[in-house]
């Protein structure tokens, strides 16, 4: 039998997003990747109060409240938070920072009952595509307005295939945004547009208002081009994965809660598909028929990213927009 119930795919097949319910073990798998981050924003914060960049360390607070001070205080958590390169980046040379725990490689990217779920939507032979991140999203008017990427704050509308290489346009790309605390529409869960997967690739506009880190822009898909259909809020509980196809429209609502929406956005297809960021490294999470090619050790994952790092660097990331900043149609 399935690992999900028919009625989960079926659905997804509808409106090109479901939520799977509990994927995630609140103690099993979020616990470790929890303790993963307190452990790194310890380091960081401890460091910043050293050199006097920070006013406190904060070490008495619980992780959600010390990294909205932190932020407050102007201090770059992202992308050292983060399990990707900056996208966009005028610089993703040797010193950008990069988290590559073994918490996030075991417990999230190869978590054996996500790539259960996984496999019910893409088959058996399973690659783990390097679109992936962290975001960690404190109540939005304390973070620093320089600071307000869509790492830290709301989400613009787009596709996944629209922010990938379009050699990735015939990639069966599965999107699984995995809850790692609860998402409401207080604290910016996801919004989706039903049925919009049965679209091509909508035009994306870039947006310049909100720079964040690296001279990262956002691109966004302009009202005229979403369709007629309402969006619809998608609140979720700690421990579920919302799947969405990779021309399904979505945004994510901002944080006007008091506390911290955390969640990973991650990417399969099946193997021998076009990843859409050839120049960043994915690897085979499962694989049926050749398991030994399976990539089990996150030392050996991490040293993918740094080797893809030190070849990226001087030279910056590739430009993978496809779009053009002076299209007429983003006027």
């Amino acid at each position: 039998m399935s690992f999900l119930e028919k009625a989960v795919t079926d659905r997804f097949e509808e409106q090109g997003y479901v939520v799977a319910e509990g994927i995630l073990d609140p103690v099993e798998d979020i616990g470790p990747i929890v303790a993963e981050y307190e452990e790194l924003l310890d380091s960081m914060a401890g460091q910043w109060h050293a050199e006097g960049r920070l006013s406190s360390s904060f070490a008495e607070l619980p992780f959600s409240e010390r990294l909205t001070q932190v932020l407050a205080e102007g201090m770059p958590v992202f992308p050292a938070f983060d399990i990707s390169l900056p996208p966009l980046s005028a610089d993703s040379g040797e010193e950008t920072p990069i988290h590559l725990g073994a918490a996030v490689f075991n417990r999230m990217l190869r978590n054996p009952r996500l790539l259960d779920a996984v496999e019910c939507f893409i088959g058996p032979e399973i690659y783990c595509n390097p679109v992936q991140h962290v975001r960690i999203k404190p109540p939005e008017h304390l973070v620093p307005e320089a600071m307000r990427h869509s790492l830290v704050a709301s989400v613009d509308w787009h596709q996944d295939a629209g922010v990938v290489e379009a050699d990735a346009d015939d990639t069966d790309l599965l999107s699984a945004w995995v809850a790692i605390t609860d998402a409401t529409t207080e604290n910016s869960c996801m919004v989706m547009i039903p049925g919009s997967h049965r679209a091509d690739v909508a035009l994306h506009c870039l947006t310049y208002e909100r720079q964040g880190f690296a001279g990262s822009a956002q691109l966004t898909i302009p009202q005229e081009y979403r369709g007629p259909k309402e969006p619809t809020p998608v609140p979720m509980r700690a421990g579920d994965v919302l799947f969405f196809h990779r021309m399904t429209m979505h945004a994510s609502l901002p944080n006007v809660s008091n506390g911290i929406r955390w969640s990973f956005d991650l990417r399969y297809n099946p193997l021998g598909q076009h990843s859409g960021r050839p120049w960043f490294p994915g690897f085979v999470a499962r694989s049926r028929a050749h398991p030994e090619t399976e990539l089990t050790d996150p030392a050996e994952w991490a040293r993918l990213w740094q080797d893809a790092q030190a070849e990226l660097a001087g030279g910056g990331t590739p430009a993978f927009n496809r779009w053009k900043d002076d299209d007429p149609r983003c006027a």
